[in-house]
């Protein structure tokens, strides 16, 4: 797809009618910059499947015009497709100090590290990627190290503030850049895209510092071991928990390896404050009293795997919650994550744990990144821009942050909520719908991408809603008749010593079936076995209302 001359174009490949996985890039001429490259996690209508990124087709298409990847923040849903990226369009990478850190851990797993051009920036640097400047300035979230960006165009400035919340009085700086925010929206705006998570909550997001009195609050209180959970890029929170722990005088285990690389890197740099004889290994929990042991572990989204998980279902090897002991849930759920997250939870009360969890005023554990409406108002009041794109969050989300901008006088006209794969083309000063892109989900399985496809899911969702029956039928090379019984093997479909009388049935189906196409001689495999499958599952149907995979294998001798 060629994109017409001196037009700047505005697209979002990720991030829009969805929570996760964002990716944006605006393009003029035949320079290209892409902003973040998140990930998401799969529901369970994606069996099997690890990671979704973007579909990167656009960019690969126009591989020669891409300069580079300006990546706002650390959280996963703005880097954790990076890798994957780079493995098929090996382009600079910008970033902040901590920004950086956190992608070169990524990189150096998935062995891209060496090759990859990564470049530190802060919020003095200035990007020149062909006729598009980008600058930065600094925003508050629950990572420290965040930007937004400006980018200077021929056809006017373009913003994308990143994540953000204006709080100010952070754990640890920086502090939100109201007045380059201001200086930016005096030099003129043309397009704004601004997140829009928290375009439903009224109000101002509470400050993170408030977090840290309700953990210690928990941490003192405590008469046993404290575990507690978050995320692991959430440095802000993990300080006040480091603290906490501290002034209680317990000893802090981390748990989890996305947290001991986290750890490792915001300390090794400076972003983390820990003292030197605070930290100790799980298997030498034993040698303190259970009120001088505090726990900091993944899987505060009931992630199966996760550390929190293992110990809910008293499955780690060095530790394990006992009654009395208390739990903190110190994160929100992610929408689509709230099943999982109950189930962890009522594990953790079955073993007789505290447990405090719930966001806001619930437990005073969390509070969010987020800015609130005020916040979102706020922002549109500094930049004062001609167009808005909402972007960052599902549709109702970008639909209220629309009826925001209206309140501070931007006319619906001139927000644009688009969905993935839509552009917005900027000519002369005036914005208007582009032409569609290709855009959409690129699943990743192990170390594989786009590998699977909607066959390969449909076949996975049978196997894990009715199983797999598998027919084994032998034929003489020379006669093409049958010269043994068939066998029958199930698998997640009917435990066989239970259901002889039903599995003998589909036997004599088969049987019968066999001797009618050998007798008319058919040497066709492939229509042997469509027959068989046809045959068998129209019974196996009518008796039980199942559809399991049926594969037949015929064997010749």
């Amino acid at each position: 797809m060629n994109i017409a001359e001196h037009k700047l174009l505005v697209a979002a490949l990720g991030g829009v009618n969805e929570i996760g996985k964002n990716m944006y890039f605006i393009q003029y001429d035949q320079d290209i910059v892409v902003i973040d490259c998140g990930s998401k996690f799969p529901d369970e209508n994606l069996p099997g499947i690890d990671l979704i990124v973007p579909d990167f087709t656009y960019l690969l298409d126009h591989a020669d015009k891409v300069r580079a990847l300006i990546v706002t923040h650390g959280h996963e849903d703005h880097i954790g497709g990076i890798p994957y990226l780079l493995k098929q369009l090996p382009i600079p990478v910008y970033g902040t100090k901590l920004t950086m850190e956190l992608i070169k851990i990524k990189l150096k797993e998935h062995r891209i590290l060496r090759e990859s051009e990564l470049h530190t920036i802060d919020v003095n640097s200035t990007v020149q990627a062909g006729a598009i400047q980008a600058s930065f300035f600094s925003t508050s979230h629950s990572i420290p190290d965040c930007v937004g960006i400006v980018f200077q165009t021929p056809e006017g400035n373009v913003v994308h503030t990143g994540d953000f919340k204006f709080d100010m009085s952070p754990v640890k700086g920086p502090y939100p850049d109201l007045h380059r925010m201001a200086d930016i929206g005096k030099q003129g705006v043309k397009v704004l895209l601004s997140e829009s998570t928290n375009a439903e909550r009224p109000g101002f997001t509470p400050s993170e510092r408030l977090v840290g009195g309700h953990i210690l609050e928990a941490f003192a209180q405590a008469k046993q071991q404290v575990f507690i959970s978050t995320f692991a890029s959430n440095v802000n929170r993990v300080q006040q928990i480091i603290d906490a722990a501290a002034e209680t005088g317990r000893k802090l285990i981390l748990l989890g390896r996305s947290m001991v690389n986290v750890v490792t890197v915001s300390k090794e740099h400076g972003y983390l404050n820990i003292p030197d004889d605070l930290l100790i290994d799980a298997g030498d929990s034993e040698r303190y009293p259970p009120d001088k042991i505090a726990v900091l572990c993944t899987g505060s989204q009931g992630e199966p795997m996760a550390a929190l998980s293992r110990l809910a279902n008293s499955k780690h090897p060095h530790i394990e919650i006992l009654p009395g002991d208390t739990v903190i849930i110190a994160a929100g759920a992610i929408p689509g994550n709230e099943r999982n997250l109950a189930h962890v939870i009522d594990n953790l009360y079955v073993l007789g744990a505290q447990v405090i969890y719930g966001s806001g005023s619930a437990s005073g554990m969390h509070v969010s990144g987020h800015g609130s409406q005020e916040e979102l108002k706020l922002m549109l009041t500094l930049m004062k821009p001609d167009y808005l794109i909402p972007v960052h969050g599902e549709f109702r989300m970008l639909y209220q942050h629309r009826q925001l901008a209206d309140s501070v006088g931007i006319p619906n006209e001139n927000v644009f909520i688009i969905q993935n794969g839509d552009t917005i083309q900027i000519q002369q000063g005036m914005a208007s719908l582009g032409p569609k892109i290709p855009s959409g989900n690129s699943l990743v399985d192990g170390l594989m991408i786009g590998n699977v496809g909607n066959i390969v899911l449909r076949d996975r969702r049978q196997l894990s809603s009715d199983g797999m029956l598998i027919i084994v039928t032998t034929l003489s090379k020379t006669e093409k008749q049958m010269v043994a019984k068939p066998e029958l093997i199930s698998r997640g479909f009917i435990f066989v010593k239970d259901s002889e009388e039903f599995m003998g049935q589909i036997h004599d189906i088969v049987t019968s079936s066999m001797k009618d196409l050998t007798e008319t001689g058919s040497t066709q495999w492939n229509l042997i076995k469509q027959t068989l499958k046809d045959h068998v599952g129209k019974f196996i149907y009518s008796e039980t209302k199942r559809r399991p995979m049926i594969l037949p294998i015929i064997i010749e001798v």
